[in-house]
């Protein structure tokens, strides 16, 4: 059996094949498609009809890649910028309708809790109470817990994309130092209650997920790619605040030629490290393990084992779901 996940994100639109058999989602094909939708959508802004049209092709491109390698009909699921944008019902009608692919989005605290599961599978029992940060373009998860699903979830609005656009964007290039301590005042100020419990939990495991966090431990000194996806990488805090440093005295032209900074996420970059390096502070971990694994192997991993009455749910509450203010802490479900 092949199953497959659609996840559109800020910058990309990424798809991942699996075979499904023995409960473990071993990836047969991978595939993506760069949107960059962060750079057309503004913080909480609509979705432009131009980004839309460009997002049913990937979609549909997508379900055809799907469909060619034997999988079943794609899991598809969008981040915080269609999340959060007035448009959002008209932008997953759309896609649905021209598609055939049902499109939904997920709160933050559930993709926290997605993203938690494929860290624990990764990681495995002998980690214990595990502390999760992820950053994304538009918000940051944070999650711990000791068993299947965390004990707590946060979503903030901390992503690096909506962070850079609040923070970055106002012409100076490299950045002032006025505006990174603006940015590092607002990430402290929104971490402080979650930093706390993480504190007060005392993990004994913390790893780190998603391409901005690959990208800053590549910087920090972590292997590339190319090694495979076992070879164990870690960030250390202290090398982290380091990059901040040197990402800060650079354009973002300059930091896309650094170690492991991409030309399309090099604008970001710098705020991407200094929510990571904040968060790391606040929340006392001297190092954190890169996880490969993330929230599209946490919704095959549902997928598996809770049945597809359980994605059907997920589109459903999508369908009626009113967009909350952001959360910033809340007690995760713990059941199955």
């Amino acid at each position: 059996m092949r199953i497959s996940v659609v996840d559109v994100g800020s910058n990309t639109v990424r798809l991942m094949v699996a075979d499904a058999e023995g409960g473990v989602p071993l990836p047969v094909h991978t595939a993506k498609w760069r949107l960059r939708l962060s750079e057309q959508v503004r913080p909480g802004g609509a979705v432009p009809e131009e980004a839309l049209e460009r997002l049913v092709e990937a979609v549909a491109g997508a379900s055809r890649t799907a469909d060619r390698w034997g999988a079943s009909a794609p899991l598809a699921f969008a981040t915080a910028v269609v999340r959060a944008a007035p448009n959002r019902s008209e932008v997953l009608r759309t896609v649905h309708a021209r598609t055939g692919v049902p499109l939904c989005t997920l709160p933050g605290e559930v993709e926290a809790e997605l993203t938690f599961l494929g860290a624990r599978r990764w990681m495995g029992w002998r980690s214990g109470p595990l502390a999760l940060l992820d950053i994304g373009g538009g918000s940051l998860e944070v999650a711990f817990g000791r068993g299947r699903l965390p004990d707590f979830v946060a979503s903030l609005p901390l992503g690096a994309a909506r962070l850079t656009h609040e923070f970055l964007a106002g012409g100076a290039d490299p950045a002032s130092r006025d505006q990174v301590k603006a940015l590092r005042r607002k990430v402290r100020h929104q971490l402080r209650d979650v930093a706390a419990r993480i504190r007060w939990e005392g993990p004994r495991t913390a790893v780190a997920t998603s391409r901005t966090f690959q990208q800053l431990g590549r910087l920090c000194g972590a292997a590339p790619g190319r090694h495979g996806p076992f070879t164990e990488r870690r960030m250390l805090c202290s090398d982290l605040g380091d990059a901040v440093g040197r990402l800060a005295a650079l354009s973002a032209a300059e930091r896309a030629r650094l170690p492991g900074i991409s030309a399309p996420r090099s604008a970001q970059s710098l705020a991407g490290a200094v929510v990571g390096h904040t968060a790391m502070k606040l929340t006392g971990l001297e190092s954190v393990t890169l996880c490969p694994w993330a929230i599209r192997e946490g919704v095959l991993l549902r997928q598996i084992e809770d049945g597809p009455s359980w994605w059907a749910e997920m589109v459903r509450r999508s369908d009626e779901a009113v967009i909350p203010a952001p959360v910033p802490l809340r007690l995760a479900s713990t059941s199955n």
